[in-house]
């Protein structure tokens, strides 16, 4: 039996390579003899660079840079040659504030620039940002900030709440200093940066924006759009990471899908063409795992290759004729099958433990 395990991070428990482990670990039991090939997953969001740093030829630049509320965090570039890659998350991302501390008014993009900077100082002339898992929504202001941008009435690295007062933008200094430089966003967000699809209003409540503030908070976005570059503001994918994208394509930047940049980058399409299953996985299998993320973009690498996909997640939230429809032939839940507490208490075990699971029924 020949598989490929091609998870996605189990949000909060288990990085996409440690699942990964998990899964194999667990076939094994069930099927020694099987022919494993491992490819960890990522949409652009944390674990980007986990992901890409194992099949990438490239070298590791530690880099200290101010996290969402001000806070030094440390982060990481994978640099390949004259090609950067970014994992924007590491400077903005949610998971990097606890959340009774999360203020996404004030929160700010600026240590992305800071990374962008790091990156072009250490040679680098393209620069592959994956975006993804902020817990910022400030139009990137912060990062063109870090970059050189400058305002008047109020500042670009206060987070949205800064845009409110801004009489005047001036993009010249960061543009200037980006010369040359070839921007990539990843990302399988296409939401505009503002209005009813926008950041605020479609991803603001996860970041911890309360529905009566979102109205507020979408018009200083609109604010800085207007004296920045309005039209951009509804381009596809300018609401990505909470209109960090926007901020990328006021510097010209070229949008790619994240899930097709990394399976292309492991090599997902020839190592399906080379098994008999897939498996993939993430934290929670549900509606969202049909908009350009992992499982689906998984799914459809599988269905071209004319191989069966199966899934294996902490809960599963959609039925069998959805997630057919997604190209998933069946789907095993941990939650189902252990407990939720034991899924979070041990859940590199409990992955193990159903994947043996799916192991018998799928193992030949």
């Amino acid at each position: 039996m020949r598989v490929l395990i091609a998870p996605d991070k189990f949000a909060g428990t288990l990085t996409a390579v440690e699942a990964a482990a998990a899964i194999e670990e667990g076939w094994r039991r069930r099927d020694p003899q099987a022919e494993v090939l491992v490819a960890p997953m990522a949409d652009g969001g944390p674990g980007f660079i986990d992901v890409l740093s194992a099949v990438v030829d490239g070298t590791l630049l530690s880099v200290t840079v101010r996290g969402p509320l001000g806070d030094d965090v440390p982060a990481t570039v994978l640099l390949a040659g004259e090609t950067a890659y970014v994992e924007t998350a590491q400077a903005c991302g949610l998971h990097l504030v606890e959340p009774k501390q999360r203020r996404p008014e004030d929160a700010t993009t600026y240590g992305v620039g800071q990374l962008i900077a790091a990156a072009v100082d250490a040679g680098a002339k393209r620069i592959i940002l994956g975006l993804g898992g902020s817990g910022t929504n400030d139009a990137g202001a912060g990062m063109l900030a870090a970059l050189g941008a400058t305002a008047a009435g109020g500042r670009l690295d206060a987070g949205a709440a800064g845009l409110a007062g801004l009489t005047a933008v001036d993009l010249e200094a960061a543009r200037t200093a980006m010369a040359g430089i070839e921007f990539v966003a990843a990302s399988d967000v296409e939401n505009p940066m503002i209005g009813l699809r926008g950041a605020t209003n479609v991803f603001g409540t996860q970041k911890g924006i309360a529905d009566d503030r979102k109205p507020e908070v979408d018009a200083w976005l609109t604010h800085f759009a207007e004296l920045a570059d309005r039209k951009t503001a509804d381009q596809k994918g300018a609401g990505a990471a909470g209109g960090l994208g926007y901020a990328l394509l006021l510097l010209g930047a070229e949008r790619v899908s994240g899930i097709d940049l990394v399976a292309e980058l492991t090599g997902l399409k020839e190592k399906a063409s080379r098994v008999d299953l897939v498996l993939s996985g993430e934290g929670a299998f549900d509606f969202q795992s049909r908009d350009g993320k992992v499982i689906a973009g998984v799914a459809k690498v599988a269905n071209d290759a004319m191989r069966p996909c199966v899934v294996l997640a902490g809960k599963v939230l959609i039925g069998a004729r959805e997630m057919r429809t997604m190209g998933v032939e069946s789907a095993y839940s941990l939650v189902d099958a252990v407990g939720e507490e034991q899924a979070f208490a041990d859940p590199h075990g409990s992955l193990a433990a159903v994947a043996e699971r799916v192991a018998r029924t799928w193992a030949r």
